[in-house]
């Protein structure tokens, strides 16, 4: 069974920065793709970046420009760095792993809070 663990969630000012790690307990095979989403309190998880194992990527407009998410192969980990944070980003943030496969991982969860 495959564990995705998150790190790097914290308390940070309005535009701080932060930089989110996910990484697979062991090697995944046939990666399709690895996201970041959020769920912010009394809202629906979304889609926050994600990218393909082409190396291609897609966010949603609000972290445009903001975030950027890449991944490290050699590693089986997942990043997310999140600058000119705004309170609007706090949320929960979790990474998931699909792939060709079917198998669909998700982490546990990194508590991202930002302060006006």
């Amino acid at each position: 069974q495959v564990q995705l663990v998150e790190s790097g969630g914290d308390l940070v000012q309005a535009g701080g920065s932060l930089r989110l790690s996910c990484a697979a307990s062991r090697n995944i095979f046939s990666i399709n793709i690895m996201a970041w989403y959020r769920q912010a309190p009394g809202k629906q998880r979304e889609l926050v970046a994600g990218i393909f194992s082409g190396g291609s990527t897609n966010y949603t407009d609000s972290v445009k420009g903001r975030f950027t998410i890449w991944r490290d192969n050699a590693k089986n980990t997942v990043y997310l760095q999140m600058n000119r944070l705004k309170p609007e980003d706090t949320a929960v943030y979790y990474c998931r792993v699909q792939t060709s496969l079917k198998f669909d991982y998700w982490g546990q969860g990194t508590q991202v809070t930002v302060a006006s």
